[in-house]
């Protein structure tokens, strides 16, 4: 069984590899990603089941993909092989040695193709939590419903929602995400944000105040990221801080869902709220400190490497 359940696109990654513009004989490395596959690989490697939905094309990008994550002992059963258009990809170009230009080839292709139909109700009733992002209702209208369909799953099965509100403004106005992730918060169970993106949904300015005024839409925990300044989380009677952890940068990419999946994983592992948040800190700097989105995440046996004690309960 599949403690965690999550569904959303996952793409093929061209990255380089070396500083400069991309130009015949430029190094690239392949690789995957996808914010719901990141936190489903994080989950995993912290010892609990988790299972991705989601849709990819009958190429090598796609089996790359659905092979990577069987290889993490994430569930993809229910990930569907789109034989009628490619895997989108990301090209990711290191301009110069600390900014990265990326571009996106994910318009129509595999993983903007979710539809409700791929939503397991079963898979969705035996989870502890269903964890869903702002990215997969910007992708369209499917997948949209998508999302709509696994949380009304959820909510009538009694499963803890998760939203990762995760605004792409590539993807859909500020306005159009206003609306919709509105109206998703007062559904889920936990949110997590950052303070731009939390500024979508609620008015308030200061950190606490706009957990508190998430919390008033209907979640019972709201956690904000806050980058260098760590991170906050709040309950109805309980209120958490942390620092971030002290680590050498090599690629931030991926550090937000690094976060998330720590978190949940603290979750369910049934942790008090700040061991929780330190657990998502430690997660989210082990992310930053090795290249790819997933692929620096911890395994549980090295949650200590980074300070002196276990923070596992």
């Amino acid at each position: 069984m599949s403690a965690l359940v999550t569904l959303g696109e996952a793409m093929g990654v061209l990255a380089a590899t070396r500083p400069g513009p991309l130009v015949g004989g430029a190094e690239l490395r392949l690789a995957f990603a996808g914010a719901e596959a990141t936190v489903a690989v994080g989950v995993s490697r912290l010892g609990h089941g988790a299972s991705w939905t989601g849709r990819v094309g009958a190429d090598s990008v796609g089996r790359m993909i659905l092979d990577g994550l069987r290889g993490e002992a994430v569930d993809v059963t229910r990930a569907r092989v789109d034989d009628t258009v490619p895997t989108g990809l990301m090209l990711r170009e290191r301009r110069t040695a600390d900014h990265t230009r990326v571009t996106y080839y994910r318009r129509g292709l595999a993983g903007a193709r979710l539809a409700p139909e791929d939503v397991d109700p079963e898979l969705v009733a035996r989870a502890r939590v269903l964890h869903v992002t702002g990215i997969t209702p910007a992708l369209g209208d499917a997948p949209r419903a998508a999302v709509r369909r696994a949380v009304e799953l959820a909510r009538a099965a009694g499963v803890t929602v998760s939203l990762d509100l995760n605004y792409r403004e590539r993807l859909w106005s500020r306005q159009e995400a206003s609306a919709e992730l509105a109206d998703l918060v007062t559904c889920a169970d936990i949110v997590f944000a950052g303070p731009e993106e939390a500024a979508l949904v609620v008015p308030e300015a200061e950190p606490a105040a706009m957990a508190r005024a998430l919390l008033a839409l209907g979640p019972r925990e709201a956690v904000l990221k806050l980058g260098s300044r760590g991170a906050l989380a709040v309950t109805d009677g309980e209120e958490a801080v942390q620092g971030i952890l002290p680590v050498t940068l090599v690629d931030p990419i991926g550090a937000g869902d690094a976060f998330v999946a720590g978190y949940l994983a603290g979750l369910l592992d049934d942790a008090p709220l700040p061991d929780r948040l330190r657990l998502a800190a430690t997660c989210g700097a082990f992310a930053v400190a090795a290249p790819g989105d997933w692929e620096g995440l911890p395994r549980r046996a090295e949650l200590d490497l980074l300070h002196g004690q276990d923070v596992t309960r």
